[in-house]
């Protein structure tokens, strides 16, 4: 749920251009040779064609972006099948390993100097498992008679929630009533690093505890953290979004596709869990 070190990494080379990124070596000519090898006809063909895209030119698109978000979205959404269904036996094990999975992952792909793809698939393993079997124990947690139905349990109402605040800032960014300036990206970023450091003390004061939400509880202090955190990941989004524009207008390499969708997957699952506990409070009154 912290800044993701991945987004400021594109974020600082996207302001030098393409050339931050790294250009391939320049092939040495001598005199004529370079095109000694090419015919006129070949010469004039490649003038007259039409410029290289970013395809061509092995540069993220924003197709690349949204296939690698599907791609690891899908993985989240199996392994989730198998930690929900392993969660009734091995619930708390599975959140255990979860956490500090996904946190040494996160760090190795945030500080790593190539994109690791590896890395970035495994982090979406362990997040499913952890994610399918914190929403199995929501549901069987807060399930009522009569809920057998598509779209009344809490885990499709979390989902649906997500769906639809996850549309509601991509139009928001994207007419423009969200504008991202660097004030507002530190803003957010800061405030981000600091709800981090707060869920991971109140992790352990659950635990602690034995209380199912933490600090606050189902009180209006507890309504209160949810409902800030759910407005932090929206906000969030908007940042991932503004990251990937900004990855797509410097001409980030291809590969840089994987941390962008990375990055955007994470927020989203961060906002589906804080939608679910919202949820939860609401159902323990």
């Amino acid at each position: 749920m912290a800044s993701n070190p991945v987004i400021d990494r594109i974020d600082k080379e996207s302001r030098r251009g393409y050339a931050g990124f790294g250009r391939a070596p320049q092939q040495p000519t001598t005199g004529w040779g370079a095109n000694d090898a090419m015919s006129q006809r070949q010469l004039e063909d490649l003038y007259n064609g039409p410029s290289a895209g970013p395809v061509q030119t092995g540069r993220v698109t924003i197709d690349d972006v949204i296939m690698k978000t599907a791609t690891l979205l899908a993985i989240v959404l199996v392994s989730g099948a198998v930690g929900w269904a392993l969660s009734p036996t091995w619930g708390i094990a599975i959140w255990g390993v979860g956490v500090v999975a996904t946190l040494v992952l996160g760090l190795a792909i945030a500080f790593k100097k190539t994109v690791s793809v590896p890395l970035i698939v495994a982090y979406a393993v362990f997040e499913g498992l952890f994610v399918g079997a914190i929403s199995e124990s929501y549901s069987a947690a807060f399930y009522q008679p009569g809920q057998e139905t598509a779209f009344q349990g809490i885990v499709p109402q979390a989902v649906m929630g997500t769906l639809a605040v996850f549309a509601g800032m991509l139009i928001a960014y994207k007419t423009g009533l969200i504008k991202v300036t660097e004030k507002f990206r530190r803003m957010v970023v800061m405030a981000v690093m600091g709800y981090a450091i707060f869920a991971l003390v109140n992790l352990v004061y659950a635990l602690v505890a034995r209380q199912s939400f933490g600090l606050g509880g189902t009180g209006m202090l507890g309504f209160g953290i949810s409902i800030f955190a759910i407005g932090l990941a929206s906000l969030m989004l908007a940042v991932d979004f503004d990251s990937i524009d900004r990855a797509i207008a410097a001409g980030a390499p291809r590969q840089y596709s994987w941390l962008l969708a990375h990055g955007l997957v994470v927020t989203l699952v961060w906002l589906y869990l804080e939608i679910l506990r919202l949820l939860g409070r609401m159902r323990s009154n």
